[in-house]
């Protein structure tokens, strides 16, 4: 009881923070380059855990946080002035210097060091990266405004699959989606909660419209909600597996009674790239 207790209080606060963070642009960027970092810092440590590896944790949590303002100040004129790319030039010289410095560390397994090193800014850097793509949109004028809906969508969208997959799962599970890495998953919770989050979106798309605000049609959504699911649902598995390689139950214990930063935010980390793909798809039609 207690620990439901402790997860309830520790839930509300993440879905609050995550929610206001997008009604102000300032807001959003700085949680997410928190999140950004200490997301990096949790996997670097986990994998330094490993036989053979040392993963540089400063430089690559320092990076990827860089890496996160750079496309901040790329995306959006939100600190004044046009958008320059060589504002990624010291992001790129740090990651060849996290290169070169494996000639000199004389480690045991180079080829490891730099596997996890490239991987925490693919894997964890680059999709919180892209939310300011979502966050930050142009005008037809030209001006760039900050858009709340766009990148709270997917949280939301996220957020709903969990909880129908889990209340549908419970009542209707039979068969295991995937046994081998997360035995709790059943086809039957999946379909039922990315219906939930399909009929939400659709819903969303023809209140949105109705006001005449509309960024997306019904369809459109629901194929947004879709897309979401599908790499979210992914997503949560792809951490399950690396969390089953390292031989641990949660990545970490910052969140009381939910775990750490990547067991919290490994569906985004794929639903964000994908939901930014079905974007920029629909806008070359």
């Amino acid at each position: 009881m207690k620990n439901f207790i402790i997860r309830t209080i520790t839930g509300i606060i993440f879905v609050a923070a995550i929610v206001a963070s997008f009604l102000r642009p300032e807001a959003m960027v700085l949680l997410f380059s928190i999140v950004t970092g200490l997301t990096i810092w949790e996997f670097c440590g986990l994998v330094n855990e490993r036989d053979g590896v040392t993963v540089n944790r400063f430089i690559c949590t320092v990076a990827g946080v860089y890496f996160f303002y750079a496309m901040t100040y790329f995306c959006s004129d939100l600190y004044g002035g046009a958008a320059k790319s060589v504002v990624f030039i010291p992001y790129l010289v740090t990651i060849v210097y996290l290169l070169v410095a494996e000639l000199y560390s004389k480690q045991k397994d180079p080829i490891n060091n730099w596997a996890y090193t490239m991987l925490s800014q693919m894997y964890i850097a680059l999709p919180f990266s892209l939310l300011n793509v979502l966050a930050f949109t142009a005008t037809p004028n030209g001006q760039v405004t900050f858009n709340t809906v766009l990148p709270l969508s997917v949280f939301v969208f996220l957020w709903i699959n969990d909880s129908g997959a889990y209340c549908v799962g419970s009542l209707l599970g039979r068969h295991k989606l995937f046994p081998r890495i997360s035995p709790g998953k059943s086809w039957e919770g999946s379909i039922g909660g990315g219906l939930f989050v399909v009929a939400a979106a659709y819903a969303w798309g023809l209140f949105e419209n109705d006001e005449g605000v509309g960024m997306l049609n019904e369809l459109q959504w629901a194929g947004l909600g879709f897309v979401v699911v599908i790499f979210g649902t992914w997503g949560d598995l792809v951490e399950s597996l690396f969390k089953r390689t390292l031989g641990v139950k949660d990545s970490g214990s910052i969140l009381p009674g939910h775990g750490g930063m990547l067991d919290r935010f490994d569906s985004s980390l794929l639903a964000i790239p994908a939901a930014v793909v079905y974007l920029y798809t629909l806008s070359m039609f």
